[in-house]
């Protein structure tokens, strides 16, 4: 498959090898690094309650060793060439990935593919990584607007796995075995579960030859297709409050969303980008510009295979917490009652395109575009095409879905020096007309 991405700078193109392994490329020409990235279409959502964070520690013990490499070895080759490797899990995915220059993309393709393919996962590199997860865990939790978020999706999803924390839990990770992980690693980690993106100077045949003698002696397989499943309930309207002596509340107030696959995830955002998407925003403005009552306030939308969430995070004074969270409500029944204006469209539109390219400017967010795509659609949008349906959005589409979707019950978590019933009062139940 070639994509015209040449307005761009790029091509792309895509190759199934006889395993069932996706091999994705965009040709940029005219630089001279390559990133090289394998996603795994694993993540914290496929745990079961005892493996909970599995995935996460699996990411970090593919970095302790080979049968080839020590773990010195496999940051010691990619640095001593100037470029970096790093991964990060989510709550659908797994990503590895390294940067370099063009001319050592053979040699990132052997140490990522390897780590991939060959990790020991031994019992005493599980113990060491034990610790620094759980210092990490710990890490996460002083962080008041890290854990505002993990209490959010908790209320809107319960036990549902995408209600819990990509992370796992201290009692998960200190209960974990060796052999539960590594038992995950061979059920998983599989060429029809992988999508190989890179994007960079690089040629997409010679790039393909790498990759398959990487992954040389897997037998033949169909590729898995992309998640999907039947809708994802959320739990209604739910409050979750964390008591914690900070000096500022920090407070995420949302609702149920659209899946991945929603067409009109494209007009979300656009409205997500007209509510709270920057400086011009009709939330920042009011909160922060007008009132002075927050330094951070944003909206923010997540989609996944068959579910979805819209949020609104805001930091501000304890004091001034209800005060911040009538006015979001208020904002929220305005855009339900049909207050988007045309003008508030116009410039979202313009936000979301300019996003959309600027944030291309690199190989390795050109690497991550293609092979997220690849891996959660089972198809790779142009830049043009993506432009076009951005375009297409019309002012009566953004209001129909506000109204839609912010006369769902909603769900708040919050942190900060607060009594679990300080938030009793506030009505998650929007009222059906919204605000004039």
């Amino acid at each position: 498959m070639t994509s015209g991405e040449a307005r761009y700078g790029g091509t792309v193109r895509r190759t199934v090898l006889p395993n069932g392994l996706r091999i994705v490329t965009e040709a940029l020409p005219t630089v001279r690094s390559v990133s090289f990235g394998v996603w795994v279409g694993i993540g914290s959502r496929d745990e079961t309650p005892r493996l909970a964070g599995a995935s996460h520690f699996l990411e970090h013990l593919l970095f302790k060793g080979t049968k080839r490499r020590t773990a010195w070895e496999i940051s010691a080759e990619i640095e001593a060439v100037g470029g970096d490797t790093n991964a990060f899990t989510a709550k659908e995915y797994t990503c590895y990935y390294a940067r370099v220059l063009d001319s050592d993309l053979p040699l990132a393709v052997d140490v990522i593919c390897d780590m991939l393919t060959s990790s020991v996962v031994s019992a005493n590199d599980l113990e060491v990584e034990r610790q620094v997860i759980l210092e990490e865990i710990a890490m996460h939790d002083d962080e008041p607007s890290d854990v505002v978020h993990d209490l959010f999706t908790t209320a809107l999803y319960g036990d549902h796995p995408l209600g819990r924390p990509v992370i796992g839990t201290t009692d998960s990770i200190t209960a974990m075995k060796r052999d539960q992980v590594a038992g995950f690693y061979r059920r998983r980690y599989t060429p029809r579960q992988l999508v190989v993106a890179a994007a960079g100077n690089l040629d997409h045949d010679e790039t393909v030859k790498l990759i398959a003698a990487a992954f040389d002696g897997f037998a033949e397989g169909e590729p898995t297709t992309p998640r999907r499943g039947p809708a994802v309930r959320s739990v209604g309207s739910a409050l979750a409050v964390r008591s914690k002596e900070t000096e500022q509340a920090h407070l995420v107030l949302g609702v149920p969303a659209i899946d991945r696959f929603d067409d009109r995830r494209f007009a979300l955002g656009v409205l997500d980008q007209a509510l709270g998407g920057g400086m011009s925003s009709r939330l920042f403005q009011e909160i922060r510009e007008q009132r002075g009552l927050a330094y951070s306030v944003y909206s923010f939308d997540t989609q996944y295979a068959d579910a979805g969430l819209f949020g609104v995070y805001a930091g501000c004074a304890p004091r001034r917490a209800h005060e911040v969270l009538d006015l979001i409500r208020v904002e929220l029944d305005r855009a339900a009652a049909g207050g988007i204006t045309d003008e508030e469209v116009r410039r979202g539109k313009g936000m979301l395109r300019g996003a959309s390219v600027l944030g291309l400017e690199d190989t390795y967010s050109r690497m991550s575009r293609i092979g997220k795509a690849e891996l959660v659609h089972g198809n790779i949008l142009s830049l043009d095409e993506v432009l076009a349906r951005i375009d297409a959005v019309t002012p009566e589409d953004v209001r129909t879905l506000a109204a839609e979707l912010f006369t769902r019950p909603a769900s708040l978590s919050v942190v900060g020096p607060f009594a679990e019933n300080d938030f009793d009062g506030f009505d998650l139940v929007p009222s059906s007309e919204g605000v004039a």
